[in-house]
Order: structure tokens, then C-alpha cells, then sequence
């Protein structure tokens, strides 16, 4: 997949747009799993370069079988490790047979203007409650660590309560989020749930809740 109208597109929006719109292509076909961003501008923003990589939209898009449930994303927000705010939108690539082969995705930096938001109240919207946004990692253990994080929070409460229904239910959680994918996870995530490496297999091989199997990633 030739990824030169990306690459060029990126470049215009980051200069149209200035220093705190962040461009990062994706390419998905490369092989390797943990360098997939090709091209970023402004990298600046999240502290990324290329080689870096990759986001949880990444990792969920190798992981998806399905093509078509994969769709674009956008207006949603992400957050720096040094906490600032970005809102995000999510464009997926695809190639002549509809397949995902790249992300093109555009993080604006709006820490500033909601910081004017609370000088300015009066003008802006506040009817709806702000949702959390999620963060934005800079390498693939900071990805693994926050999924592991979501996992624990679909579990609903902490590991030394769990039951083994429930750390099958984080486990699962992870296998869908493509948290497998990245190199030595399974001994991350056998250690942080206290189980053995077995057992996390037979976890991610259990039945889901609506009756199908999961398929199982290589470690």
C-alpha cells in the first residue's frame, strides 16, 4: 500500500491547522505490530515519532476478523501523559478490496481553549457532562497497562476480589482489544491476574456470554 497522499495530506492539515494539530498514518501491513506510524506531524503533541506505535484503534483494527464493523471515529477525546486534552477524529484506510490496511488520525490539542472555557462559561455549552478521555500511550507497554487498566475496570472490582468468572471477563476484554498482540503480553497479564499461562489460554478459549469462542493470539 503506497501511503504518499496520506503522508502529503497529513502535512497540509498540520500546517493549515498549526503546532497543535497533531497527523499520525498508521500502516497496518507491515508486519510489525509495535512500529506501525509512518508518518506524524506535530508529533510534538503526544510525544510520538515515527516507528512508534500503537493506539488502541490500531491494536483493535488488527484484532478485528470482521472489516466491516470497523468504522471511523470521531470528535473523541484522548489525554497526554503530561495531561493535556486532545480531541481526536479516526479515519480508516482501506484498499481495493475494502480491507483496513492504515489509520489516518488527527489529535488537536485543546487544553487551551478549555482552560477559556472556564473564563467563558457563559459561551460555551455545558449541558452535557464531559466523559473522561481516555489516554493516549506512547509505547506499547503504556497501551498494555491502560488496557489492562479498562480490563480491570469491566470487571468491576479489583483483582484480589475477583472470581475466575471475573478475570475471564477481563481477560476476554483484552483478547478483543488486541492486547495480545503485543510482544510478552501473556506474561504480563498471567502476572498481573495471578494465574498461570495455561490458565490464561484456557481464560481467553472460554465461552463468551453470547455462546462463540474467542480466538486465541500467540504471546
Amino acid at each position: 500500500m503506497d501511503f504518499t497522499f496520506y503522508k502529503r495530506l497529513a502535512s497540509a492539515l498540520a500546517s493549515q491547522f498549526g503546532k497543535n494539530c497533531e497527523v499520525v498514518v498508521h500502516d497496518l501491513t507491515a508486519g510489525d505490530h509495535e512500529k506501525t506510524i509512518v508518518a506524524i506531524e506535530n508529533g510534538h503533541v503526544s510525544h510520538r515519532h515515527i516507528g512508534d506505535g500503537p493506539s488502541r484503534i490500531v491494536l483493535e483494527a488488527l484484532q478485528q476478523k470482521d472489516q466491516s464493523k470497523l468504522q471511523d471515529e470521531s470528535g473523541y477525546l484522548l489525554k497526554t501523559h503530561d495531561g493535556r486534552i486532545l480531541k481526536s477524529s479516526t479515519v480508516y484506510i482501506r484498499d481495493e478490496n475494502d480491507n483496513v490496511c492504515g489509520i489516518f488520525a488527527i489529535n488537536y490539542d485543546i487544553t487551551e481553549l478549555l482552560m477559556a472555557e472556564k473564563a467563558i462559561d457563559s459561551l460555551l455549552n455545558h449541558k452535557n457532562e464531559p466523559k473522561i478521555p481516555e489516554r493516549i500511550p506512547q509505547n506499547v507497554n503504556d497501551l498494555l497497562d491502560d488496557l489492562i487498566e479498562q480490563s480491570v475496570a469491566v470487571a468491576g472490582k479489583p483483582v484480589a476480589l475477583m472470581t475466575k468468572d471475573d478475570k475471564i471477563k477481563a481477560i476476554q476484554f483484552l483478547n478483543t482489544h488486541g492486547a495480545f498482540l503485543v510482544t510478552r503480553s501473556g506474561d504480563k497479564v498471567s502476572k498481573y491476574f495471578g494465574i498461570s499461562k495455561y490458565t490464561l489460554y484456557s481464560y481467553i478459549d472460554a465461552k463468551s456470554e453470547n455462546g462463540k469462542e474467542t480466538q486465541e493470539n500467540g504471546f
